[in-house]
């Protein structure tokens, strides 16, 4: 898929921690710039927008650990390698073996997760921020409403003890990915067939519902004790924020997104785009005009 969906892009196989792999692609020219993706996805989902932002900038684009062709080590008892904090230093390193210790980050869903933690927790290497379509993990987690669980089912469906839903999410993973992507505003309509295929590809390979159950059994866990750690230290997110979420989407029905980050950050921007969840698939042109100015 890079050639066809990230053409002139190279592959990067970065090893970070006791055999972790993280599989990414580069390309563009510029400062650089690291891009995350969600949940049940893959680094492919900013292939509308790469070839844009690549005129601007060196582009970073990984695959998390637990997803893609990321390595998928098996879960700790406490989660530990799958917490937001040991996430973000996997793309930390990959940054720092390409000689980038100051850079610009755009993330999506779970990795906007990861992407919270890497600026909390290593505030000297992030110049500006950029989060798609989410509020911070504990005020999600405190204030969940029934609106939100039936909407967000997989939330608390992940978490649950394995091997059980990792027995049931790759009975069919290829539905579990149609399913989950589908179900929300926009249907499958926005996603380019070849990208489709890629993330029910990645989800079927071994241990990647394992993976993906092990970055929610996290959240819902260590990540919560790191997020209140942070509050009861009063350490805040300093560099500038900009926040987008899509208006037909759940994080805008169910939350107050620059209220929340105002909460745990000091230079926060935002609103909405006219999209649901998948922001960079659903609107590519919108998000472009709103994240180009942002980190030129």
């Amino acid at each position: 898929m890079t050639s066809e969906l990230f053409p002139g892009f190279r592959n990067l196989r970065v090893e970070t921690e006791a055999g972790v792999h993280v599989n990414a692609v580069t390309g563009g020219g510029g400062p650089p710039l690291l891009l995350l993706h969600g949940h049940p996805q893959t680094h492919v989902i900013w292939h509308k927008v790469a070839p844009a932002l690549a005129r601007h900038f060196t582009l970073v684009v990984c695959d998390l650990r637990g997803y893609g062709d990321s390595s998928k080590p098996a879960g700790a008892g406490d989660h530990a390698n799958y917490s937001k904090r040991t996430m973000a230093l996997d793309v930390l390193k990959v940054m720092q073996s390409l000689g980038f210790q100051r850079f610009r980050v755009l993330a999506h869903d779970r990795g906007a997760r990861v992407a919270h933690r890497l600026a909390a927790d290593h505030p000297d290497a992030v110049e500006r921020l950029a989060l798609l379509d989410i509020a911070p993990t504990l005020a999600m987690y405190s204030q969940t409403s029934e609106a939100f669980a039936r909407a967000y089912w997989h939330w608390f469906f992940l978490i649950q003890r394995a091997p059980m839903p990792e027995r049931l999410i790759e009975a069919d993973p290829a539905a579990y990915v149609r399913d989950v992507m589908g179900g929300r505003s926009a249907g499958l309509a926005p996603f380019d067939p070849r990208a489709l295929a890629e993330y029910q590809r990645c989800l079927a390979l071994p241990g990647a519902a394992h993976g993906i159950c092990e970055d929610y059994r996290a959240a819902a866990s260590i990540d919560l004790e790191h997020d209140r750690a942070d509050i009861e230290a009063g350490r805040r997110l300093s560099m500038p924020l900009l926040v987008l979420w899509g208006e037909q989407g759940v994080v805008h029905r169910c939350f107050e997104p620059l209220k929340e980050w105002r909460r745990v950050a000091d230079n926060v921007d935002g609103g909405t785009l006219p999209c649901g969840h998948y922001v960079p698939e659903e609107a590519p042109a919108e998000l472009l005009a709103r994240v180009l100015p942002f980190f030129s």
